[in-house]
């Protein structure tokens, strides 16, 4: 099996990645990074209209994309797309879970199941089985790869009024560490990354708080909500050679939201 040496140029050239949750936000800022780095990437969403914006976006700027859509909490459509994206390409290299959902913003007790099951349905779940389908592909050709994990700070402390969202992403946490383990001697690299407030639809519930996005960038150091393209470095770095010696491992990107004693 082949050993990747550190790049710290963190190219991607020669790679291709799958990119869930891209049509907007933390995923679309990934897939255009990746594919300005060299990356074939495959866009994946539940709508098309969204995907095939963002490949053509990509393609404009000469990367090469391909859209697929995809229920990021769906067995069979996971598996799918992991096939399309062999058969399109070749191979997988790098896989980031990015899709998420947070169906219920408010206190835990008021949860219902149906809440509860989307959120770890596709959050979990989902992330679980495309990161077996891509194990599977990778072990299948002897060869190194990149997972990326898209956690949140949520996971890493009380989520007041995100309870349930916050488990999953833990989960996800905890999921990582363990995979880096099992999967390293294969050469297989396995890491999260847990944003803080970034300012993406998906945030549009927070963001809409006024008063509450005023208190926690004044006391954030960095004192500014996150940007897409702040979590599309990390994941640029994750993904690339620049961290062949770094597996199971979560990095907090929040503007030091966490260490401020911030949460949400």
């Amino acid at each position: 099996m082949e050993t990747p040496r550190a790049n710290p140029d963190m190219t991607l050239d020669g790679k291709v990645a799958i990119v869930t949750g891209a049509s907007r936000g933390i995923g679309e800022a990934i897939a255009q990074t990746f594919a300005r780095r060299g990356a074939k990437v495959v866009v994946s969403s539940r709508k098309m209209d969204g995907l095939v914006a963002v490949a053509k976006k990509i393609e404009a700027a000469g990367g090469v994309a391909e859209p697929i859509v995809c229920h990021a909490g769906k067995e069979d459509q996971i598996e799918a797309l992991v096939a399309a994206t062999v058969s399109k390409f070749g191979k997988v290299d790098v896989l980031v879970n990015n899709a998420a959902a947070n169906p219920y913003f408010g206190p835990m007790m008021g949860v219902d199941f149906g809440a509860w099951e989307k959120t770890f349905e596709v959050n979990t779940k989902g992330y679980f089985i495309a990161t077996r389908a891509v194990v599977r592909h990778l072990l299948s050709r002897n060869a190194p790869g990149a997972i990326v994990n898209v956690a949140s700070i949520a996971g890493m402390t009380a989520a007041v009024a995100q309870g349930v969202y916050g488990m999953s992403k833990a989960a996800v946490i905890s999921m990582t560490k363990t995979l880096a383990v099992e999967l390293g001697g294969s050469g297989i690299r396995i890491n999260a990354i847990a944003p803080g407030l970034v300012d993406t639809y998906f945030a549009g519930a927070l963001l809409a708080n006024e008063g509450l996005v005023k208190n926690m960038t004044e006391r954030a150091p960095v004192r500014r909500v996150g940007k897409p393209d702040d979590i599309a470095g990390m994941a640029l770095f994750l993904a690339s050679d620049a961290s062949a010696y770094v597996t199971g491992q979560t990095y907090v990107v929040d503007g030091g939201m966490l260490d401020a004693g911030i949460s949400f």
